[in-house]
């Protein structure tokens, strides 16, 4: 039954579950941020940077008026970088439009660059208490074991099917929402894990599809395979001095906003590319063997050129500048290209 669901699952949080984690507080700022650095990252990546973020920006109107460029950062190396542009978006939102408030209802929040159903749940549920369902991962794969549903989580018949389930799951008391929500979660992050669940520890196990099977290899059901795209791409080393050029990228699209380094198809369009962009006169020396960088939806093979200066080394204002190594760490990069500057820029 819904209301038993719901009740073995808030004991069970408040005796089993996570109780520690920094963003436990009723601070909807604070539970915004880590609901948006938790999407497709694990809780102990994300711990550092949620305290290293909220030293520098304590709250939402600190985050708004923080220079985009400082964001990114604070955001260098968490990935999905779209993440970080909307959390800034969003705050500067939250100024202009709620007088500074983040909204109290998941139907507000639903209207602020980045945030979608279930991360407005999520925020609602913790720090008002609000009865809405949340359905990340963790949640779907609680769900489609407890009830044994078949097919993909994924496709739009069944996810309509999970949302309504675990609406329907709710506990009657919003009193209960906090505990419920964050056991949800817990539950399928240390007990209904992906693969070897702990079922013995497992508060819904009596009535559980999947274990009664023994189904639980089986659910969820995954995503189909499909090949993924390979790509390819010149990134071109241009050092001057102890400096190296970067190249700011534009706001939108991959790494988007961050500063990388200049980008091209070949070896052999390198000088051209420096000519034509930078007006700089660079000869490529060897290519350094190749780095691969895997997305979530493709994987990317770069080849690092380290090009050497024959002119002078003045670049135009604008979107490109030179960077000190020191600099150029603490900047807004790539992971990929973090790894090739240590790698290949000099520490002097």
């Amino acid at each position: 039954m819904p209301t038993d669901f719901a009740t073995r699952l808030v004991r069970w949080q408040r005796a089993h579950g996570r109780h520690d984690l920094p963003w436990q507080v009723r601070d909807p700022y604070q539970v915004w941020l880590s609901e948006i650095m938790l999407q497709q990252t694990q809780v102990a990546t994300v711990i550092p940077y949620f305290q290293r973020f909220t030293e520098s920006f304590p709250t939402v109107a600190d985050l708004a008026a923080a220079p985009l460029d400082v964001v990114l950062a604070h955001w260098a190396g968490l990935g999905y970088y779209t993440r970080a542009r909307n959390l800034h978006k969003a705050a500067q939102a939250v100024m202009r439009d709620f007088a500074g408030v983040v909204p109290p209802s998941a139907v507000q929040m639903e209207t602020l660059p980045g945030i979608g159903r279930s991360t407005a749940a999520a925020i609602a549920g913790f720090c008002f208490g609000e009865r809405t369902p949340i359905l990340d991962g963790n949640v779907k794969r609680v769900l489609t074991r407890w009830a044994g549903i078949e097919g993909f989580p994924g496709e739009k018949k069944i996810e309509n099917r999970l949302w309504q389930l675990a609406e329907d799951l709710l506990p009657a008391s919003a009193d209960d929402m906090p505990a419920f929500t964050q056991g949800i979660m817990d539950l399928g992050a240390t007990v209904c894990t992906r693969s070897k669940p702990q079922c013995p520890r497992c508060p819904l196990r009596d009535d559980c599809r999947a274990h009664i099977e023994g189904r639980q290899a089986e659910l969820p059901t995954r995503k189909p395979k499909k090949t993924i795209p390979e790509r390819a791409t010149v990134m071109l080393l241009v050092l001057d001095q102890g400096r190296i050029l970067l190249e700011q990228r534009p706001p939108t699209g991959i790494w988007g906003g961050l500063w990388s380094l200049p980008e091209t198809d070949a070896v052999a369009t390198a000088p051209t590319l420096c000519r034509e962009r930078f007006g700089l006169e660079v000869v490529p020396e060897t290519a350094l063997p190749p780095l691969v960088h895997v997305f979530t939806h493709f994987r990317l093979t770069i080849t690092p050129l380290p090009v050497v200066l024959t002119g002078a080394a003045g670049v135009a204002e604008g979107s490109a500048r030179w960077f000190g190594r020191a600099e150029a760490l603490k900047a807004g990069i790539p992971t990929p290209v973090r790894k090739l500057l240590l790698a290949g820029m000099p520490k002097g």
